[in-house]
């Protein structure tokens, strides 16, 4: 899996190889086809910086949608928004889920027609493509074989490629984002239906080989020396207002907001000019819930923005307290960061940013976004434990877990674990005992895109806590195939601070940069996504003989045929197919030694039983 060490520990940073949100807006582009085939070819001048809060391009410039719009990705982006490539196609998923060599075409982003008739535009008109590029950002860098490529079509229908840049082996440096310019001279693209398009190559079972692409624009009057864009705005997204937390009940809130609120929201501000500027920001709250307007005294500032250049720019928070709706009850502050005044032709798209700041019934440090996987790397006979720290402000009751797992190839569907919560580990804190509040057993992850794009597991029966703090986290059986199990690193946040593992019989502070996606569920009933423990997995189907030298007969009660999978340890798929209940399936060919069948009902995995090979 090309892991990425951390020193000597035996935490690793893996590829995500799964994008929930590009799977949950799978439908929605679907919806905009529509749309699109209604628009007539566009006119110049032609730009697009991706500031949007849809994770899919603009339906009124872009034929297609394979490609990631989003804020997190991209670092310190000529304004906020990137549009990223990687291995993933419009689903979120891996273009090929089993393939751990190939290279292929992957992500296209394709614009709408232009109209470069010869009646509009010429080749005398100084007629430039320009756009900003960055390989890797938060992802990882793309590795040789893997290139982003410009094509133009011509009046012919013909897609000619103009531009290309390949990856290299993967730097430990985030590279900044480079300015390319392509001029249009030839009359074979001077067309009323001009298209051009991006994609790119990469090994399809990386989804974070990335590419970033910003800020693309199409004009003419322009020539090579032509850098300047004259735009200010918000280059990355405000922090919360939450001092440590992203989410927490809002009673939870309620009981200590002093101490739970930051000092101030953090900003940056990118001024593209050539000269500097000095202008006022500011932001307003409302309640979403009563729709009280929340002003505090200083929600306003002045800053003064050097030319190309970021600054940070920062504003006093307030203490969100509207009366709570109820106890379970979801609160939302809206907060909306704009700055004042810039010119009468500044892009106005980026110079407004809408954050909201949602009190739910979960304790989160992560912002919902997975750019990269964390995972132990583990080998039998070490089991794996993870603890993260959380604190209560007063007595509430835990139902479950919420965890935002990263895809594996092959896909670890039947790698089993155990939630744990432990008011104490031994050796962090000062704490000279462990002790353990809950151990749920046994479960395995699952993938299907769900509410928040979490996964969500309850508890059998709910678990009161006192104020103060507690320990939640997974531990995974000393066994080969539950081995590395990856979990969503958010590495926007910095919650590693609170993220402690255990593989050799000693609690060690994280040191991995991120937030690892794992989420306390309180208060009110939770909802399992479906997942239910290994045991009552177990008791749906079974084989026979075992061990067993040619064919085994499989008996289940949930319905007339199923899937089934035989792998080895490593997750390898050796043999599958569909069987009837009662059903022979032939492992004569298999080598002798220990494999595991998974069963597939209604596409649903079940609990995977070891098969040994004689």
């Amino acid at each position: 899996m090309l892991p990425s060490p951390a020193g000597y520990s035996q935490e690793r940073v893996g590829h995500l190889n799964y994008n929930p949100f590009q799977f949950g807006n799978a439908a929605k582009k679907q919806n905009t086809s529509t749309q699109r085939t209604t628009i007539a070819s566009l006119n110049l001048p032609f730009f697009e910086d991706f500031t949007t809060y849809n994770s899919y391009p603009d339906p009124s410039k872009w034929l297609d949608f394979e490609v990631f719009i989003n804020n997190t990705t991209g670092v310190n982006p000529i304004e906020r928004g990137v549009a990223t490539f990687d291995g993933l196609n419009k689903y979120g998923i891996p273009y090929d889920s089993f393939s751990n060599s190939d290279f292929r075409y992957c992500d296209s982003l394709t614009s709408w027609p232009i109209n470069l008739g010869l009646n509009l535009v010429n080749p005398g008109d100084s007629l430039y493509l320009s756009f900003y590029y960055q390989a890797q950002g938060n992802g990882y860098y793309p590795q040789i074989g893997d290139s982003l490529m410009l094509y133009f079509k011509d009046q012919y229908g013909e897609y000619i490629k103009v531009w290309s840049t390949p990856g290299t082996t993967d730097t430990a440096d985030v590279l900044p984002f480079q300015r390319v310019m392509i001029p249009i001279t030839d009359s074979i693209f001077f067309d009323s239906a001009f298209q051009f398009r991006f994609v790119n190559i990469a090994a399809m079972e990386w989804a974070d080989a990335d590419w970033n692409l910003d800020y693309v624009k199409l004009d003419t009057g322009r020539n090579m020396n032509d850098t300047l864009i004259n735009d200010i705005g918000f280059s990355s997204n405000p922090t919360n207002l939450l001092n440590d937390y992203t989410s927490m009940p809002y009673r939870q809130y309620l009981a200590n907001p002093t101490a739970e609120t930051a000092s101030f929201f953090y900003d940056s501000v990118k001024n593209n000019y050539t000269n500097g500027w000095t202008d006022g920001y500011q932001y307003n709250s409302v309640c979403i819930n009563n729709g009280a307007v929340v002003t505090p005294s200083g929600a306003s500032g002045t800053g003064t923005f050097n030319n190309n250049s970021t600054t940070a720019a920062s504003l006093s928070t307030y203490v969100a307290s509207e009366p709570s709706p109820g106890p379970d009850a979801e609160v939302v502050y809206e907060n909306t960061f704009y700055i004042n005044s810039v010119a009468a032709n500044d892009p106005s798209v980026n110079d407004t940013i809408v954050s909201d700041q949602v009190f739910s019934n979960y304790l989160a440090y992560d912002d919902g976004s997975a750019e990269k996987s964390y995972y132990l790397n583990l080998f039998p006979p070490d089991e794996g434990e993870i603890a993260i720290e959380f604190h209560l402000n007063q007595p509430d009751t835990m139902r479950g877990m919420a965890i935002y797992f990263g895809r594996q190839i092959p896909f670890a569907t039947y790698k089993e674990f155990s939630i744990m919560v432990w008011s104490s580990l031994y050796g962090v804190n000062g704490s000279t005992t462990e002790t353990i509040l809950r151990e749920q057993d046994l479960y395995l992850p699952g993938y299907v895109d769900s509410i928040n794009h979490f996964w969500y597991y309850r508890f059998d029966t709910p678990l009161v806590l006192p104020a103060g703090t507690f320990y939640a986290g997974t531990i995974q059986p000393a066994e080969g195939s539950s081995d590395s199990l990856y979990f969503g690193l958010d590495v926007n946040r910095q919650g590693y601070n609170h993220v402690f593992y255990n593989v050799v019989g000693t609690w060690i502070p994280s040191s991995i940069s991120g937030a690892i996606m794992m989420r306390p569920l309180l208060g009110q009933p939770t909802i399992a996504t479906g997942v239910k423990d290994i045991a009552a997995a177990n008791n749906k189907w079974s084989f026979s003989p075992n061990p067993a030298t040619d064919n085994i007969t499989l008996q289940f009660d949930a319905g007339s045929r199923a899937s089934y999978q035989v792998t080895d340890i490593q997750g390898r798929t050796l043999i599958s197919g569909t069987v009837a209940n009662n059903g022979e399936v032939n492992v004569g060919a298999l080598a002798p030694g220990m494999y595991l069948i998974t069963l597939y009902s209604n596409g649903i995995a079940t609990a995977p039983q070891k098969l040994i090979k004689l």
